[in-house]
């Protein structure tokens, strides 16, 4: 049955294709660049790496820890006019999720905020008191 199959095609199997073609054939390339695969979720590898992304949590200080830290923000106060310098470890707050990260700022204090409770650096960086871990002199 198999050569019958070829034998009947065998009139038209050589022949040129009759139709005026009105584009260019496409190349083996750009055909195949058709069946490649593609992201059928957008933004789902990115949804991913964000939820493996880790964050701290904010460590709630204890009575003797606010006091030794109320006495190192009084010892900032002294060393303003002094310009000394200072390094602050505070929490910052992550805008995406739940929890944070601690940071360091160092530098000069220009200047502590009581009625807005802020430490504002010299760099012109502001650190909420609250968030403040702990003050070393530099």
């Amino acid at each position: 049955m198999s050569s019958k199959v070829k034998d009947d095609y065998s009139d038209i199997i050589d022949r040129p294709y009759p139709f005026r073609l009105k584009k260019p054939r496409m190349s083996i390339s750009n055909r195949a660049a058709q069946f490649s695969p593609f992201a059928a979720l957008s933004g789902y590898e990115a949804a991913i790496q964000e939820t493996a992304r880790l964050t701290s949590e904010k460590i709630e200080l204890g009575e003797d820890s606010i006091v030794q830290l109320n006495e190192q923000l009084k010892k900032v106060m002294e060393g303003l006019d002094e310009r000394q310098k200072f390094s602050i470890t505070y929490f910052v707050a992550d805008g995406k999720k739940l929890g944070g990260k601690y940071v360091k700022a160092t530098g000069e204090v220009k200047k502590i905020d009581e009625f807005e409770r802020t430490v504002v650096m010299s760099d012109k960086t502001i650190i909420p008191i609250a968030d403040i871990l702990e003050i070393e002199e530099s």
